[in-house]
């Protein structure tokens, strides 16, 4: 057997060592005074997050209910509940505002926001296509106005040491990014789930997760192969997409709202691979394993339940320096993962009300 033959041994000094993640405390962000606009489950969950976790503060709720929007005030502490935007905007004292409505209002309650100069957080999908997307974009651009798609994952500490591995070339080239996301929903047809006119289906709530990550990774996807069902309703039940990244390697993602699947996330490399143990989107474990057989791992190092704070302290950073966008979720980043998904859904024929067919 010669020396090149011999198996591989890890000795102490070749231990595998990770970067250390550069996010910052959410708790240390300067902290803003946000509007809510449409209280249903995600934004109480950012509510909740930002009192706990952040010095933001949530100090209006806007709901077309007044009384859902009071219980809501009273559940979590907020002195003013409104039934209109422009009574949330004619009140004042907001420093940003978050909308958490179902994707198909975005585009129409975020443009008065925009307009009256205050900085927006959206609930992923940003809007229901492209179209919608680039107008709030140039509106916010127009206005010298902050805005930015809330997908919470991006700013978590463990894709901030993912980016850093990627950028350091630990795994070598990148040769294939897999991510999957399926839950199970009852088949109602009044379920937003399975509403075209609340733009539903598994692809703009679920699969925004495993396309926006293989965006961060392989840049835009291109060449898409697509295949997919359609629910009763017309909306995407499931697809699975084969993909070429603009920066090389290769995406194969999948998303379904008929069945619960693991939700984890893989980079594969010509020296090794990065896992994101399920749910690959929220806190969990990141693990880089090298062919060499180095293995190290990754533990989100906060409490789990406070995923949304990082996306709320980043928020507060750029708007406070006075900036634009994020560079962790640009502008960009949202138009070339909405366009992604306007192509799936021109492949599965998913044609929500007021669009015209792609």
């Amino acid at each position: 057997m010669t020396e090149n033959d011999a198996p591989h041994r890890t000795g102490a000094g070749d231990a595998l060592t990770l970067p250390a993640p550069t996010v910052l405390d959410p708790a240390t962000a300067p902290g803003l005074r946000w509007g809510v606009i449409s209280p249903g489950h995600i934004a109480g969950q950012f509510t909740a997050t930002a009192h706990r976790a952040t010095a933001s503060r949530v100090v209006s709720v806007v709901s077309r209910s007044l009384e859902r929007a009071e219980a809501f005030a009273a559940e979590h502490g907020i002195e003013r509940a409104v039934d209109s935007v422009e009574q949330m905007l004619a009140a004042g004292g907001l420093d940003a505002v978050y909308v958490a409505s179902p994707h198909a209002q975005h585009h129409a309650l975020t443009r008065p926001v925009l307009e009256a100069g205050i900085p927006v957080l959206v609930e992923k999908a940003f809007t229901l296509n492209t179209a919608e997307a680039r107008d709030l974009l140039d509106l916010a651009r127009a206005q010298g106005v902050f805005a930015m798609e809330a997908m919470w994952a991006r700013f978590l500490p463990q894709y901030d040491v993912l980016r850093q591995v990627l950028a350091s070339g630990m795994l070598g080239e990148i040769v294939e990014v897999a991510a999957d996301h399926g839950q199970t929903f009852p088949a109602d047809p009044s379920h937003r789930m399975f509403a075209p006119e609340l733009g539903g289906g598994a692809l703009l709530d679920l699969g925004v997760y495993p396309i926006s990550f293989a965006q961060m990774v392989l840049g835009d996807l291109r060449d898409l192969a697509v295949r997919g069902t359609l629910t009763e309703t017309g909306v995407d039940a499931y697809f699975g997409l084969l993909a070429a990244g603009a920066d090389g390697g290769s995406a194969r993602l999948s998303s379904t709202l008929l069945s619960r699947t693991p939700t984890q996330a893989v980079v594969n490399g010509t020296a090794g691979s990065a896992h994101l143990a399920g749910p690959f989107f929220a806190p969990s474990t990141l693990t880089i394993t090298l062919h060499d057989g180095r293995r190290a791992v990754f533990e989100h190092p906060a409490d789990r339940g406070d995923g949304m704070a990082y996306e709320i302290a980043e928020s507060a950073r750029r708007i406070t320096a006075g900036e634009l966008e994020s560079p962790l979720m640009s502008w960009q980043d949202t138009l070339s993962v909405m366009g992604t998904m306007d192509a799936v859904r021109a492949e599965l024929g998913v044609v929500y009300p007021g669009e015209e067919p792609q």
